[in-house]
């Protein structure tokens, strides 16, 4: 998980925990309108969530510790919700929405009572893998009303706008590879899937009067790590974020935790 910081968020009231596990750890419409959804910030003004990606283990690889101990944080900061950064079950995502993996991987992993709030979630490679309209379906929503999935949407606060952004259909190996396949049902043609992406989200960026402006996606624009720099992103969707002063852009896809801070960002 890396974060790319352009601003200071020294006065901010909002505070973001990000969970790293590290190693450890039906829209058919090919338009992608971002739809809008509300958060309300506490009494005070002040907002708190937790972020996680590339999590859906079964339990295993330390997943039910490290939702343990984000229940516990979740508790100590009164956490509003939590957002996922992409890869939520691995390793092919799921099946349909009866796959028995959603309640294994999910309802019955996250039992604090801190986090029985709204889980914002992404998809990420894995998720493509299998049947991707099972993830977006309100069929999950009442299996667990946790659960909120969407390619590309934003949520607004009173401080913070977040953008999450379907980032699996940049990336041209996807389309070449032919080890795994991929459910590209709402992509394709992809051409016009992306293009309509990018002219939403820099439009809605800029529309954004928020204080502060907030980017998800599960893949990598910069990193240090196995996955390193994404391509795609760096030419198609970095410049967007740099012309409407993004002040974080989050993401998940290499396991580690990564801070990286562009050398061009300015201060508020």
């Amino acid at each position: 998980m890396a974060i790319i910081m352009r601003k200071s968020l020294m006065f901010t009231k909002i505070i973001m925990l990000c969970v790293c596990m590290v190693f450890i750890l039906n829209g058919k419409l090919t338009n992608a309108y971002l739809q809008r959804f509300r958060e309300a910030t506490k009494d005070d003004g002040s907002l708190s969530f937790l972020v996680i990606g590339d999590w859906g283990r079964h339990g295993a690889f330390n997943q039910s510790l490290v939702a343990t101990k984000m229940g516990k944080v979740g508790e100590e900061v009164d956490v509003d919700f939590i957002v996922s950064t992409g890869d939520n079950f691995y390793d092919d995502g799921l099946t349909g929405i009866d796959d028995p993996a959603f309640i294994h991987s999910f309802t019955n992993i996250y039992t604090s009572p801190s986090l029985h709030k709204k889980w914002y979630n992404v998809l990420g490679n894995h998720d493509y893998r299998g049947d991707v309209l099972a993830q977006l379906s309100p069929k999950l929503r009442e299996k667990d009303p946790r659960w909120f999935c969407l390619r590309s949407y934003i949520i607004n606060t009173e401080n913070v706008d977040l953008f999450f952004v379907d980032t699996t259909p940049f990336q041209d190996k996807y389309f070449q590879e032919h080890k795994h396949t991929y459910d590209w049902r709402g992509v394709l043609p992809r051409q016009k899937y992306l293009s309509n992406l990018l002219k939403d989200v820099e439009e809605a960026l800029k529309k954004s009067s928020a204080k502060w402006k907030f980017v998800i996606g599960h893949h990598t624009i910069m990193s240090a790590g196995h996955h390193g720099y994404t391509l795609e992103l760096v030419q198609h969707l970095l410049p967007i974020l740099k012309a409407n002063n993004v002040d974080l852009y989050i993401n998940g896809h290499d396991h580690c935790l990564q801070h990286i801070s562009s050398s061009d960002r300015h201060k508020r």
